[in-house]
Parts: structure tokens; C-alpha cells; sequence
């Protein structure tokens, strides 16, 4: 009786790692999203809180822009950093910038930076003249401090499809 117990649930685990896997290759195998341009929304978050009390735990934050396109360059217009309040704390770029095939940009807002609040964001917007594969936007967190460390991503969001 044990034994069969045993096998039962040695069929139920695998039959969930099984299932698992189908859904993570159902995933992966979603169909490539074409685009002239686009405004992307990517979280940010400049701390998190801790504890019941409610403790911020300040965290240094990148946004992570890559253009996942094999052949074509985009060009990236704006990164912009807004607060939790949407209000706009920075614009990282003065002119357009070029991202070559595969390569990725990224902009830094250091842990010392408190403005943002755990409600930040990244407003990225980017175009090109031909339809291309949309790039990929990150916002990675990560801190440590007080024997503890953290990190987390966020994937960024079309908001907007625009015309070149």
C-alpha cells in the first residue's frame, strides 16, 4: 500500500514538472511582436519597505533597453524617470540615440537617488523605419544592506504604438 502511495506521488510530481515544462515552451514560443515604434512602461522602484513598521529598503535601479531585432537599428528618441507620483525626475538623453542589432543601452538611477519612491517609473519611447522585432525594456533592482540583499526585475509594458 505504502509503495503505491509512493508511485502516486512520484506519477503526480512528474506529471506536474511535465506540465511545467509544455507551459514554459508555450511560452517561449509565443509569436514575435512587429513594430514601427512604440511608448514603453517599465516599473521602477527606488525602495521597497521592510518589516511592520514599514522600513524603506533603498535600492539602486536600471533600466535595461535592448533591441532584439537580428538585422534592423532603432532609435531610441526618450528614457525618461518619473515618480510615484508621475511626475518626471529626469530625462536621460539629450539627442536620439542608435542601438545596433542585439545591442542594449542601459541608465542608472544610484540607491543614494530617494526621489523616484517604490512607485517610479521608466518611459521609454524608441521608433524605426522599418517594422522590427519590439526591444526588450528592464528595470532591474537590486540593494543590500543590514546583513540582507534584494533583486528583482520589471518588464516594461507598450502603452503607446506610434508611427516612425
Amino acid at each position: 500500500m505504502k509503495s503505491k502511495r509512493l508511485n502516486h506521488r512520484v506519477c503526480g510530481g512528474l506529471l506536474v514538472l511535465v506540465l511545467s515544462a509544455f507551459s514554459v515552451h508555450a511560452r517561449a514560443a509565443a509569436p514575435v511582436s512587429w513594430s514601427t515604434g512604440q511608448t514603453i512602461y517599465a516599473p521602477a522602484y527606488s525602495h521597497v519597505y521592510m518589516g511592520d513598521r514599514e522600513k524603506p529598503f533603498y535600492l539602486t535601479a536600471t533600466v535595461s533597453i535592448r533591441n532584439s531585432d537580428p538585422s534592423t537599428t532603432i532609435t531610441v528618441t526618450s528614457v525618461d524617470y518619473h515618480d510615484s507620483a508621475g511626475r518626471l525626475i529626469r530625462r536621460f538623453l539629450k539627442v536620439p540615440l542608435l542601438v545596433r542589432p542585439y545591442a542594449s543601452l542601459r541608465y542608472v538611477v544610484n540607491e543614494s537617488d530617494k526621489e523616484g519612491g517604490s512607485g517610479a517609473s521608466f518611459i521609454v519611447t524608441w521608433k524605426s523605419a522599418a517594422k522590427v522585432s519590439q526591444p526588450i525594456v528592464e528595470s532591474v533592482m537590486i540593494g543590500a544592506g543590514m546583513q540582507q540583499g534584494i533583486s528583482f526585475t520589471s518588464r516594461g509594458q507598450v502603452v503607446r504604438e506610434s508611427a516612425p
